[in-house]
C-alpha cells in the first residue's frame, strides 16, 4: 500500500514523506489535528491489548480537540452468522486474464473473542468455464459492538462527536453494515 501511495504522490509531484511503522507504537515526533483510518482497519486489532495500544498511540499523536475518524463493520446478525461451509459469494472478471473468477467464502465466528475467521476461495475459470486454478486466503476480524466502542473510546480520551452508518454521514440504524466514528480527543492518556 505504501509503494502504491508513493507511486501516486510521485506522479503528482507531491512532497510527502511516507513512513512505515506499527500503528500501535507510533513514534512520529509530531502531533496532528486529524488522524483517520479506512478500510475497516480497526478490525485487525484482534485483542483488547491491541485495541488499547492503537487508541493510546492515536491519542499521543493527536492534539487536544483533534479529530480521529475511522470505520469498522457493524456486528450484525448477518455478518456474524455467515455460513461455516463453502458458500458462493460473487463472480468478477480478472483484469489480467479477462476470465471469470467465482468467489466463495467460509466463515467461523468465535463468540468468546468476538473474532470472525474468514476463508475466501477464488476459483479461476478458463474460456470453457472450467476451474483451472484455486486460491485461498484467510483473514480474521474483530467485531466491536456500539456500546462497547463507546466505552473503549471514552477510556482512551475520546468523545464521540458523530456516529454514522457509512461514509456518506447517514444515521446509524440496527440494519447498518458499517459504523463510522468521528471522535474528538478530549484529554491526554
Amino acid at each position: 500500500m505504501l509503494a502504491e501511495a508513493k507511486k501516486k504522490t510521485d506522479k503528482l509531484d507531491l512532497p510527502i514523506e511516507w513512513i512505515e511503522q506499527d500503528c500501535t507504537k507510533l513514534n512520529l515526533n509530531v502531533k496532528s489535528n486529524l488522524i483517520y483510518t479506512v478500510g475497516n482497519s480497526f478490525q485487525h486489532f484482534l485483542t483488547n491489548e491491541a485495541q488499547d495500544a492503537l487508541l493510546n498511540s492515536v491519542n499521543q499523536h493527536l492534539n487536544v480537540d483533534g479529530i480521529f475518524i475511522f470505520g469498522t463493520r457493524f456486528p450484525s446478525t448477518e455478518e456474524l452468522l455467515q455460513s461455516s461451509t463453502e458458500e458462493y459469494w460473487k463472480t468478477y472478471v480478472d483484469e489480467d486474464s479477462q476470465h471469470k473468477v467465482d468467489v466463495y467464502t467460509i466463515s467461523h465466528y468465535d463468540s468468546l473473542n468476538q473474532v470472525q475467521h474468514y476463508t475466501t476461495i477464488r476459483k479461476f475459470l478458463n474460456d470453457a468455464e472450467e476451474v483451472v486454478e484455486e486460491k485461498k486466503t484467510n483473514i480474521s476480524l474483530r467485531y466491536v459492538f456500539p456500546k462497547e466502542m463507546e466505552r473503549l473510546l471514552e477510556r482512551h480520551g475520546f468523545e464521540i462527536a458523530h456516529l454514522y452508518k457509512n461514509w456518506n454521514e447517514e444515521p446509524i440504524t440496527n440494519d447498518s453494515y458499517e459504523m463510522v466514528y468521528v471522535c474528538k480527543k478530549v484529554w491526554e492518556v
